[in-house]
């Protein structure tokens, strides 16, 4: 069944991907009419949230947000399909790079990279970052539920010279990397909710306290990596720019948590600046209701 929900779902992938970017963002927009007004994918959702975090914002500017946010994730949305069979010239033109010596200057000092992002602007493209450096790169997710498009995403992202890796795979690959004395880049997107079970540290995060994961401070520390936040600024439709900002050299002379303080002010201040480029339709304030004593 699985199989046959790819070989049937492929063709179209494909043909969309094949689109100009005038017909492509032209499907967006329908796309757009079909998950907001027809089916109203998790409004409730993005309503709730935008609420909770921006309480003084009038109605009327948070209809606004919303109606951007649906726009910005039906573009991302293409775009995914886009990477299908996007150019390396057209990704580069459409995706740059700001800061890159700062990536640069901790491979020249023989630090691998943690870069830590959020669910903001657009990650679909980020991956043409390792056609600049000469070291392997990896990002962290989780694996897809059909095997034969999970496999399909780990051949684009292996385009560019980057692998996708489970968090189970993560520590075992990175530490394998050190030990061999291979530089690496690995990206985690560091603002989800995490399972109660595994959540170590409870901070605010837009005025709201919530747990947080702490995976790539910790790995930061353990393997002896430099922490860098990237921060995507959506120029225009379908154009990009990613700048680079240092967060810790060397990760083990920070106390714990506070690399993971400071990449959450960084992600609240491109929420404030421009709200509507976020992922409001993940729950990610769902345990707020559940904080441990330790952290009220």
């Amino acid at each position: 069944m699985q199989f046959l929900a790819y070989i049937l779902v492929y063709p179209f992938i494909w043909l969309i991907s094949i689109l100009p970017f005038r017909m492509l963002y032209a499907f967006s927009d329908f796309l757009y009419i079909l998950l907001y007004r027809v089916i109203g994918y998790r409004r409730k959702t993005v309503k709730m949230n935008l609420d909770l975090v921006f309480p003084n914002k009038s109605e009327a500017e948070k209809e606004r947000i919303t109606k951007a946010f649906y726009h910005h994730l039906c573009d991302m949305t293409v775009e995914a399909m886009k990477s299908l069979t996007i150019s390396d010239a057209e990704m580069k033109k459409r995706f740059k790079f700001q800061g890159l010596d700062v990536i640069q200057d901790l491979i020249d000092k023989n630090k691998s990279v943690a870069l830590m992002c959020a669910h903001y602007g657009s990650w679909e493209w980020i991956f043409v970052l390792q056609s600049y450096f000469d070291v392997k790169g990896y990002a962290v997710y989780k694996k897809l539920g059909n095997p034969y498009f999970d496999k399909l995403v780990k051949k684009i992202r292996a385009k560019y010279n980057s692998y996708l890796i489970t968090t189970k795979e993560t520590v075992p690959t990175l530490m394998r990397a050190k030990v061999n004395g291979d530089l690496t880049i690995c990206g985690f997107v560091s603002d989800q909710s995490p399972k109660l079970h595994s959540a170590h540290y409870w901070t605010e995060f837009m005025g709201i306290k919530v747990p947080v994961y702490t995976g790539a401070e910790m790995l930061s520390k353990r393997i002896d990596m430099s922490a860098v936040f990237f921060r995507v600024k959506r120029l225009k439709r379908g154009y990009y720019e990613t700048t680079f900002e240092l967060l810790a050299e060397n990760a083990k002379d920070y106390k714990n948590y506070e690399i993971t303080d400071l990449f959450l002010r960084k992600v609240e201040k491109q929420i404030e600046e421009a709200p509507e480029y976020y992922l409001w339709t993940h729950k990610r304030w769902k345990h707020m209701d559940k904080v441990p004593a330790e952290f009220q």
